[in-house]
Order: structure tokens, then sequence, then C-alpha cells
């Protein structure tokens, strides 16, 4: 039995990605959700779901590149239905999007007689002409904004109390008191990521509606990045959304890309299936899959990000907080720093947080679209040769 791991997990896509190299491998798409057309999967009973010790093979009836689009709709179907709840679709016809002088873009969406209104200012670059690739915050821009400053890249804040106020510190609703609850009142189990990931789309499809002349912004050049806590929040905005080009999920530990079954089985202190904040997931994911019965979960995070290919995932990581997800994120999530940094920088044990994946590489993949297989993990000699193309183009 195969042993699935991020890694192997990204590399298996890579090999997919090769057989498909005589057509065009997308790198975004215009569209939400691809795979909207596919029925969805049975979704057995928790207590039917069989015990799976090893990672789920991410891959499972993929024979080529054209098995992915329908293998990574199962996959949102089984994280939305176990683990964050429903993540609904909306039509053009109830979103009205328009900019609030130069700079605010406002968005209104409208369910069912209820209308819930998303405010964001972009901030456009001193540099470059327009449309511009943009980098959207989480919640903040947890990037440091010096990386910008000589890039033709506008950033904005996703402001994600808009949808669901749920923080960590200082007052909030609870469950079905949420602004997104006024408008899917039958969706009050959800865990606050499948909501946030909902408004963030809201955002992209006003940018959409307005175009680039409006919002001066390149639909098809746009990233998404987030720490921590907001770190998860970029990851599954990017997975449950394929026109987001880039996906920079900085540390975002346990529920993340930190697999659930490595968490349960670390001796140390972190951040578990048992032990996370619950206002982000499902109470039933919790009350189904907590201890040992993780292994019946049909799925792993692993898959969440495999969700994000062939369009562009990157995870930098940090090394001393427990609960950032690196230990158990091993051997899944750490390896990617050894792929895909462009200088080839391997993974080496440090007492302090490496920094954020800042190289010219990974603004590459909002501004260019340097290479076919740009989307997937490459081996270290590919990503050295690559490192001289990506920082040459924005140089």
């Amino acid at each position: 039995m195969k042993t699935w791991t991020l890694t192997t997990t990204l590399l298996a896509l890579a090999a997919v990605t090769v057989m498909a190299q005589r057509e065009e491998v997308p790198l975004v798409y215009d569209v939400e959700n691809t795979g909207c057309s596919f029925p969805r999967p049975e979704m057995p009973d928790a207590d039917a779901l069989p015990i799976v010790r090893e990672l789920p093979d991410a891959l499972e009836g993929v024979g080529s590149f054209a098995d992915w689009a329908r293998r990574r709709s199962d996959i949102g179907h089984m994280i939305q239905h176990y683990g964050i709840g429903t993540k609904p679709a909306v039509t053009p016809q109830q979103i009205v999007a328009h900019m609030e002088g130069d700079t605010a873009l406002v968005v209104d969406v409208t369910v069912g007689g209820e209308t819930l209104t998303l405010r964001s200012v972009i901030h456009y670059p001193k540099v470059g002409q327009p449309p511009y690739a943009l980098m959207i915050g989480t919640s903040m821009m947890a990037l440091p904004r010096q990386l910008f400053a000589d890039r033709p890249i506008a950033i904005m804040n996703y402001h994600e109390k808009q949808v669901n106020d749920y923080g960590q510190w200082g007052p909030h609703h609870e469950r079905g008191q949420h602004p997104f609850d006024r408008l899917y009142p039958a969706l009050t189990d959800n865990g606050a990521y499948s909501e946030w990931a909902w408004g963030l789309s809201r955002i992209i499809d006003g940018l959409q509606q307005l175009g680039t002349e409006a919002t001066k912004i390149d639909i098809h050049h746009i990233g998404v990045t987030g720490c921590s806590y907001a770190g998860k929040m970029a990851l599954y905005c990017g997975a449950f959304d394929e026109r987001i080009a880039l996906t920079i999920a900085q540390e975002p530990g346990g529920g993340g890309a930190a697999a659930w079954r490595k968490s349960h089985e670390s001796e140390e202190n972190v951040e578990d299936i048992n032990k996370t904040d619950y206002h982000w997931f499902l109470e039933s994911q919790r009350e189904h899959f907590s201890g040992d019965s993780v292994y019946r979960l049909p799925y792993d995070q692993h898959e969440l990000c495999a969700m994000v290919c062939p369009r562009q995932p990157r995870l930098p990581l940090a090394f001393r907080p427990r609960h950032a997800g690196i230990r158990r994120g091993c051997p899944q999530g750490v390896a990617t720093l050894r792929h895909q940094r462009p200088n080839g920088l391997q993974h080496r044990r440090r007492s302090r947080p490496l920094p954020a994946t800042t190289e010219p590489v990974a603004f590459s993949a909002i501004l260019y679209r340097p290479l076919p297989l740009r989307a997937a993990i490459a081996t270290r000699g590919r990503a050295r040769k690559n490192s001289s193309k990506f920082g040459s183009s924005l140089t």
C-alpha cells in the first residue's frame, strides 16, 4: 500500500500533469468551481466509514489529468460534509458590485431577500500599469508590505468578520447569529472556514463583474495569503476557488496543511482534531472523529492542499511554535519548502522560524505564466532552473 503524504501527493499530481503536457494545463480558471457539474458522491454515516490508518489516497481513480477535476470535486464535497460545512454557490444575478471612490470595492450579495455587504479597499502600486495583479490578505496582509513596494501588485485586506464575526479575542456572535446566517439560515451548523471562503469568493465575483476598466485588477492574477488561523483561511479560500492563481498559507497548523491523523499520533501537545477551535469547523467533526475515530475520516488535510493544484500552492512554515503544525506536518508539509523554494533551499530544523516564502518566484505566479508545470512541485534541479527565469522576469 502506498503511503501518501502531501509531498507524494503533489509529486504524483506533477506526474499526472506531465501526462497532459500536450494540452495546455491551466494555471488559473475563469470560474469558482470547475467541478460544479459533477454529482455529489455518497457520504456514509461516520460509523459506517472504514478505518484507514494511513493517509488516504488523494489520487484515487486518477489516471490522467482529465480525471483530476472529478477527484478534486469529490474531495471538496467530503471536506464540506465532514469538516467545515457547506460553501453555497451563488448566481451572477445575486451579486451587485460597485467602486466607492477610486479604491474601495463594495459587493452586495442578496440571497432569499437578505443582503450582505462586503467592502475592501484596494491599495494600488506606484509602479507599472494596470491591470495589476492582486494579493489578498485574509484578515490582514501577513506578508511584509515592503515586498510589494517595487512590484506592480495591488494589495487588499479581506475583512472576514463582515461574513462571520468570530474571533478568538474580543466579543463575537455565536453560530446562527452571523451575517452569513441571515442569508443561509439552513447552514447555521457551518464552521467559519466554509463561510469565510464563501465571502472571499464573493469579493472575486465583484472584481469579475466590474472588470479591469473599473477595478484596474487582472482577474487572472489573484493571490491569497494569511498566517496561522488566517493561513488556514487562505488555504481553504484557495482550495475552494479556482480563480485564485496563488495560495500562500503561512503556518496554517492543525486543520490547515497538517494531517489530523499525524497530529493525533504526535507525542507533543499539538493542535489536533480534539484540540482545535470548533467555531472554525463543524461540531459534528469532533463528535464523529475525535480520538482514534480520526482514522475513519475519509480524507485528510494533504487532500485540501492538493485541491489547489494545478494552480500554485505554497506553505511557508515556522519551526518553533508547536501549534504551527510543523512536526505533525512532516513529512507532508515541510518537504514542500525543499521543492518549492526557487534557490533549492533544503529543510533543516532551526531554532527560529524561517521567513515566509518571499522570493520573486512566489510573486511570479500571479504576475506571469513562466512554465506549464509551475503549478505542481518540481524537482530541486527544476526549481533552481526556474529560479533564474522567474527572478529575471521581475527585474
